[in-house]
């Protein structure tokens, strides 16, 4: 069985696949402090909930946008799971070309992701990645990476809110009611998420004017669904995205040895 690990700012998400077929997926809050020992603990007590043996686990591929956490998760793979990992970086085939100004800038998750949209949806993607940062990527029909738009994302832009005025709460990001809030949480919920659907509203239009044709845009990430619900732009929401990119990824390296 294969693991596949995406280590994000906020969150790491984690999945097992038994060939091609997801067998378990779990998702956790990044720790930038903890160390091997306690990441083998937490993922393997996930194992024993699930009744996988670690033991079966033959392969591990990571990819990783928080540079300390990424030997970390190496060391743990090769001293609790007996496995040397693949980490999605440079020489590391993807079957993507980057068309950026610098190749090296561009998240290994965002490659990813669209090696996993092209291999699933075909033609022009647009991928929108709803986690720490609010991301668009676009990917060519020939499923060449294009490049795309980084805003911030929901929550950061919600706790900035609360954090950088007087009297503003804290509030739950979940469906708002109505556009006119009858009162301070509630317009603060119709802004934020109704704003940030009209933020993926603008900017899709924006990139499929600019791919010059028609584009499937697939949501992922942690408010991929909430958004989703409030906007029409968004075709479909796939949360296992990055984690059927690694396993893409993997085959397409394996394949090679």
């Amino acid at each position: 069985m294969l693991l596949a690990v995406d280590i994000g700012n906020t969150n790491i998400t984690i999945g097992v696949f038994d060939g091609s077929k997801m067998k378990s997926t779990w998702r956790v809050a990044t720790g930038v402090h903890r160390m091997p020992d306690e990441y083998a603990s937490l993922i393997l007590h996930l194992f024993e909930h699930e009744g996988i043996a670690a033991s079966k686990i033959t392969d591990t591929i990571l990819c990783s946008v928080v540079p300390p956490l990424t030997g970390v998760f190496e060391e743990m793979c090769r001293h609790y799971l007996k496995v040397s990992p693949i980490l999605v970086e440079a020489g590391v085939k993807t079957g993507v070309r980057i068309s950026m100004d610098n190749p090296k800038e561009v998240g290994a998750d965002r490659i990813v992701n669209a090696v996993a949209a092209h291999q699933l949806y075909g033609g022009a993607v647009i991928v929108i990645d709803l986690g720490t940062a609010t991301t668009f990527d676009a990917v060519s029909k020939e499923g060449d990476y294009l490049g795309g738009a980084i805003a911030p994302g929901i929550a950061i832009a919600t706790e900035a809110l609360f954090a950088r005025t007087a009297v503003l709460p804290r509030v739950e990001l979940t469906h708002p009611k109505r556009a006119i809030g009858r009162n301070t949480v509630a317009a603060m919920q119709s802004g934020i998420v109704f704003g940030y659907a009209g933020l993926i509203e603008g900017i899709v239009a924006r990139i499929k004017e600019e791919l010059g044709g028609k584009a499937k845009v697939v949501a992922t990430g942690g408010y991929a669904e909430l958004l989703a619900r409030e906007t029409p732009a968004i075709d479909e929401v796939n949360p296992d995205l990055t984690l059927i990119g690694l396993r893409l990824i993997y085959e397409m390296n394996k394949a090679k040895e």
